[in-house]
């Protein structure tokens, strides 16, 4: 069977803004809802290269389609002129199990969603008048989660923390010379700001829970291995209000599971991400939120399915 191979730039003229976050909200929502199936992702380690590899399945119940992702992340890759991550999505026909299609997008689709659900999250739980907003991270998502977030919401200032000064002040000139006003800033500065999104592949929490401000909103896209940890876990005991994209996920290796281990919260103090993008609730003002997002099969199943059906028109 001949199938069709579409690649990054092909895929990325399709991909609209507007079609990625409809996608992710309303894939967020059913996941939530409990109209998915998604297998634990399969997760391979590469320590002499500092890379990872994750593969994941996921469907919408009723969907026409499932998906198969490989995503890659290796580290070390910028140094020698490549990409951190990588990886292809294979659509599949959830009628006959045929492949209907490789979107070799390298990386930009898990990239995008990634972006889109950190960005609705943090929306939808941060106080409406939060316009200071800081990204722990350098590389590719710290640059989206910026620019996604900016789609949603009017934000004053970006502040930039990252273990390189140079790659942390790159990167607030690249933020600058889009119309936003970005500044480098130590790890007790970032912390306090309204919005804070982490975007690091650390083993070992890149902020203090104390340094984080009351009214504060938190989210952690980077733990997505067990040995990967970014949020301290007596963050999650300050929280009043705790999101998680996918439960099981979050517990075995997300941050979420790190502070239900540590005892700082229990396993059922999470609420799934997806009904908060359904009914917002109210927060008070002076409360502390948290979202741990570990990435969810079944997104990017609606997504590479939505941009196929853009393709095929």
């Amino acid at each position: 069977m001949i199938y069709p191979v579409f690649d990054a730039a092909t895929i990325e003229q399709a991909a609209t803004p507007r079609l990625v976050l409809d996608t992710v909200r309303e894939a967020l929502i059913a996941h939530s809802q409990g109209r998915t199936a998604v297998p634990p992702p399969l997760h391979l380690q590469f320590p002499d290269a500092d890379g990872d590899c994750h593969v994941k399945a996921g469907w919408v119940t009723g969907a026409a389609d499932f998906t198969v992702k490989i995503a890659t992340g290796f580290y070390r890759n910028p140094a020698a002129g490549l990409p951190s991550n990588h990886g292809l999505i294979c659509v599949i026909s959830a009628r006959t199990g045929q492949i209907r299609a490789i979107l070799d997008d390298q990386g930009l689709l898990t990239a995008w969603r990634t972006a889109a659900a950190g960005a609705l999250i943090t929306h939808a739980m941060a106080r409406q008048s939060a316009t200071t907003l800081s990204v722990f991270g350098t590389g590719e998502q710290a640059r989206l989660q910026v620019q996604w977030l900016a789609r949603l919401r009017q934000i004053s200032t970006v502040l930039v923390h990252g273990r390189s000064q140079d790659k942390a002040q790159a990167l607030c000139e690249a933020f600058n010379t889009r119309g936003h006003h970005a500044r480098a800033a130590s790890a007790e500065e970032a912390a306090c700001a309204d919005m804070v999104i982490t975007t690091t592949p650390a083993t070992a929490p890149v902020l203090h829970a104390a340094h984080v401000r009351d009214g504060a909103h938190v989210t952690g896209i980077g733990t997505d291995m067990p040995h990967k940890n970014e949020l301290p876990p007596a963050l999650f005991a300050r929280a009043a209000l705790i999101a998680t994209d996918d439960h099981g996920q979050c517990l075995d290796h997300g941050d979420f599971g790190h502070a239900v281990r540590a005892g700082s919260v229990t396993a059922t103090s999470d609420t799934p991400a997806g009904l908060l993008l359904d009914t917002p609730v109210e927060r008070p003002n002076g409360a502390i939120t948290v979202a741990d997002l570990t990435g969810v099969g079944a997104v990017d199943a609606a997504l590479a399915s939505a941009v196929l059906r853009e393709l095929a028109r």
